[in-house]
């Protein structure tokens, strides 16, 4: 394996941690020693990307899970802090994904009420792996000032990843949370400037990339997850089909990303209403940006991707859950091993990950 070059990081290798939402924070949102042993055990396992769970944005409703991590305050900062330092200790580079829940909100230390671009709940129930909440509560419609503050929110969750020497940012624009919420035609039923048309729609995307780069300067690196599925919706697709889905990962190089990630149950999969081309196949025909693909890679024959997608990084979920050293494995020709849903249950945490290893080890 060798190291590439992506967007202005040097990588050891083009296999990237996928973020996974391990809600394992302290209650009021700091990183713990438990966190910083999970990340550092990828960094230490040949990834030369690790890319955080997601992690709220402000003290009003982007938080959507209980025990969930946030960056707005010195504590989480601090927190964090630790996490990448020993990330780099293990060679690794390391960004942290800044996510708005919008209506996918379980719990929030701030706030019992979820906000939206429309009062449109989600398809579905919610996550029982996530917390114990049995439905989904009807959101707020944001106002214009909603909407400022959680692009500032965004903004500000930037410096502190700046400040917590993360290498770099990557906003949650998929599966169904907040700034997806904005892309969809289901979530999104606004008459204003921010509904309607996909350009009006990719609005506060591009507002949100456009602010954050003002700040952080322009060697931050600085990218986006993609995906037209929501968590409860894996069927939605963009009625403007792949030729909207191009427009969006223009819209947000020309904002000033850096980077996409697209995301989707399989990175081969027929994505749009017509065509056969995938989610990651539209995204690499635009130029100018780079290319992180997401879905299924884990589970397939890792150099069929070396050679369609010869620039991407090679983002890994649900192998690396399983194998946290998935890349010295692959490196040493060793078994690969398929995960066991019984790591997540009763709950998504660290510690029933690591009583459900206790107990194979026994």
């Amino acid at each position: 394996m060798h190291s590439i070059q992506f967007a202005n990081q040097k990588l050891a290798n083009r296999f990237a941690l996928a973020p996974m939402t391990r809600t394992s924070a302290q209650a009021d949102g700091t990183p713990n020693q438990a966190m910083a042993d999970h990340y550092e055990a990828y960094a230490k396992g040949g990834f030369g990307l690790v890319i955080t769970e997601g992690t709220y944005t402000d003290n009003g409703a982007s938080q959507g899970y209980g025990n969930q991590p946030g960056i707005i305050n010195e504590a989480h900062v601090a927190g964090w802090k630790t996490i990448v330092e020993r990330v780099h200790a293990a060679g690794s580079s390391i960004f942290v994904q800044l996510m708005h829940a919008g209506s996918q909100f379980q719990a929030n230390h701030y706030t019992d009420q979820p906000i939206a671009p429309s009062t449109v709940k989600p398809k579905g129930s919610p996550l029982g792996i996530y917390g114990d909440q049995t439905e989904w509560k009807t959101p707020k419609s944001m106002t214009v000032d909603d909407i400022q503050f959680a692009i500032a929110g965004f903004v500000q969750a930037s410096q502190n990843a700046q400040a917590a020497g993360f290498d770099g940012i990557e906003l949650h624009g998929a599966n169904g949370y907040l700034l997806n919420q904005f892309l969809s035609t289901y979530f999104n039923q606004r008459e204003d400037n921010y509904g309607g048309s996909l350009e009006n729609r990719l609005r506060i995307v591009v507002e949100t990339i456009k602010a954050i780069r003002a700040v952080v300067g322009s060697d931050f690196t600085l990218g986006i997850r993609l995906s037209q599925v929501a968590v409860t919706d894996p069927d939605y697709q963009l009625p403007e089909g792949e030729a909207g889905f191009r427009q969006i990962v223009e819209a947000v190089r020309d904002a000033g990303a850096d980077f996409v990630h697209t995301t989707d149950g399989d990175v081969r999969r027929a994505a749009f209403i017509e065509g056969d081309k995938s989610l990651a196949d539209a995204a690499a025909e635009v130029q100018g940006v780079a290319l992180i693909i997401n879905g299924g890679i884990d589970e397939t024959n890792h150099p069929d991707f070396a050679a369609d997608y010869p620039q991407a990084l090679l983002a890994v979920g649900k192998k690396a859950l399983a194998n946290p050293d998935f890349v010295q494995r692959l490196k040493d020709g060793k078994e690969i091993m398929d995960m066991d849903f019984a790591m997540l249950q009763p709950k998504a945490t660290i510690s029933n990950e690591l009583a459900w290893r206790r107990k194979q080890s026994a």
